[in-house]
């Protein structure tokens, strides 16, 4: 015989099986975070499970030595790139990016610069010259000064290169020296009497004693000057001069 279906009954399982899979979702997601983070924890506690250890000092070393001295620690070289040094030959480590005795952990990468060796130019000549364009003659080729030496010169202006070193033409590994002018020692001395000497001796007279003469008005004979003869005066200052027709008058 046919057994009948009773209709409710098939709903109401329908009903509960869709009601127990609503419930079951957020169930299996809450795991699935569950996992997630489980996971992650103990892949952050495998990781700090890493030996730390200290950096050391690659400068001067060569590639391989270097390598060495990392690979002992865990450590990876990495090659940053190059530059010019005077001091360190080419081919050899002239700095790293992690700073010697620094505690990282293993597995990490250290940077190191390499040296190129001394950059080898040819030095223009700049005695004589300013200082300020010798300065920049030497910035225009590339070239810096390493040092300023400063020495009177009664012969040479101041300011004025009186040498160099290297000089001209020469090759250089190292910055530029420069001996400058400072100009003539100053000498502190008293005015003369230049009141009742005539133009030319007084011209003569202040050529000797390294003064600079200014002269106004009319005539052959000194009348008045500025400063006042035995006023205290240095070498190289100006004295006014005043010419008059006839003597001295007082």
């Amino acid at each position: 015989m046919w057994k009948k279906i009773n209709p409710r009954v098939s709903k109401d399982e329908r009903l509960q099986k869709t009601i127990n899979n609503f419930i079951r979702f957020p169930i299996y997601f809450f795991g699935f975070i569950l996992f997630s983070l489980a996971f992650a924890y103990f892949t952050f506690k495998l990781m700090s499970f890493s030996r730390t250890v200290d950096v050391p000092d690659l400068t001067g070393k060569n590639l391989i030595e270097a390598n060495e001295l990392l690979a002992k620690r865990g450590l990876i070289l990495k090659i940053e790139g190059e530059d010019y040094d005077s001091s360190v030959a080419s081919g050899y480590i002239i700095r790293q990016d992690v700073p010697v005795g620094s505690k990282i952990k293993e597995h990490r990468g250290i940077k190191v610069v390499l040296s190129k060796g001394a950059k080898v130019q040819s030095v223009p000549y700049v005695v004589g010259e300013s200082m300020e364009k010798a300065e920049y003659i030497l910035l225009q080729n590339g070239l810096k000064i390493g040092r300023i030496i400063h020495v009177h010169s009664s012969t040479v202006e101041r300011d004025k290169v009186i040498a160099q070193k290297p000089g001209s033409n020469e090759h250089i590994t190292e910055k530029i020296t420069l001996i400058v002018s400072s100009g003539p020692y100053e000498t502190v001395y008293y005015c003369p009497e230049f009141r009742g000497k005539n133009q030319a001796d007084a011209q003569q007279l202040a050529d000797k004693l390294g003064l600079k003469l200014k002269i106004t008005g009319y005539g052959e004979v000194v009348k008045i000057q500025k400063p006042k003869g035995g006023s205290l005066i240095k070498s190289g200052e100006t004295i006014e001069l005043q010419l008059e027709q006839g003597g001295v008058n007082g």
